[in-house]
């Protein structure tokens, strides 16, 4: 069972999505997710496949699911990313077929989850995947193409990689889902960039060099932020702005609201918690005090 069938015994909504239920597991989603795209173990495996630039790999390993697209449908898909960062990723197929770019994905996912003893018990594992599975059986794709690029991949063996692949699926549907948000804003791809970095949340200098806006664009962005009072003559974000970013992100939980339904409220919470363990193992590492020094932030 992936995308197609629900199990007998899947648990069922409580009634109304909890707004705030729907941003916390959010939250635990993307942090658990999030460790890929700074372990060393990633970068060792795309070497293997014959790329050691860290921005094309990125680009293969999260596109991988989508199979050999051409580079400007990672662009669709990413968003926020400029032309110029992601016409680099344009061979990445011709060192190795995206099938060997998912599996050695997941490959890295698993070394780097026992390198810092991720440990689940078969108990906890069966309880999440309980909860995760029928989210990504019962979610509706349409529009969100990262998120079923994911669902179809066939599953692991390795259990727990199975289950952060599963993650990966919801934290990929809220990407997507956000996506649509931000365009019904006006925010294009390299506004919601300079809008993001503004209110903290990425820094701009990792964005700059992840992203590879020029000065141009980036400034003609933030004069359309400016002109719209989200910023004001300094780039600095303005209380409309702060409101704008947090109502974009309201709008994006309205959405996720229906992904979760399938398990309502606790079964939520309940899942955010069942996945602690990911992030707090990395957290204990100290990796994430270094995400402003890394260049391949997702």
């Amino acid at each position: 069972m992936h995308l197609d069938t629900l199990p007998d015994d899947a648990p069922t909504g409580d009634g109304p999505m909890d707004l705030n239920a729907v941003r916390d597991v959010s939250r635990a989603v993307s942090a658990a997710h999030l460790f890929i795209y700074l372990v060393p173990e990633t970068a060792e495996e795309a070497v293997e496949l014959g790329v050691t630039d860290r921005g094309p790999a990125y680009l293969a390993f999260r596109s991988a699911a989508m199979g050999a697209v051409p580079w400007q449908v990672t662009l669709a898909a990413f968003y926020n990313f400029s032309p110029r960062a992601v016409r680099a990723m344009a061979d990445v197929w011709d060192a190795a077929p995206p099938e060997r770019w998912q599996a050695a994905r997941f490959l890295a996912a698993g070394r780097a989850m026992r390198r810092v003893n991720v440990h689940f018990t078969d108990d906890h594992l069966a309880e999440a995947r309980s909860l995760i599975d029928p989210v990504v059986a019962g979610a509706d794709y349409a529009g969100k193409v990262l998120a079923a690029a994911n669902a179809s991949v066939a599953l692991p063996p390795d259990p727990l990689v199975a289950l952060w692949q599963q993650i990966t699926v919801a934290r990929e549907w809220r990407g997507d889902a956000h996506l649509v948000v931000l365009a019904d804003n006006g925010l294009g791809p390299c506004d919601c960039l300079v809008l993001h970095t503004a209110t903290g949340g990425l820094p701009t200098a990792l964005a700059r060099a992840t992203r590879r806006w020029d000065d141009e664009e980036w400034s003609a962005a933030t004069a359309r932020l400016v002109a719209r009072g989200w910023l004001d003559s300094h780039g600095v974000v303005t209380d409309a702005g702060s409101a704008a970013r947090e109502r974009i992100e309201v709008e994006t939980d309205e959405h996720c609201a229906a992904l979760w339904a399938p398990i309502g409220n606790a079964g939520a919470r309940r899942f955010a918690s069942l996945i602690t363990p990911i992030t707090s193992a990395f957290t204990a590492t100290g990796m994430f005090q270094t995400i402003h020094e890394q260049s391949d932030l997702a």
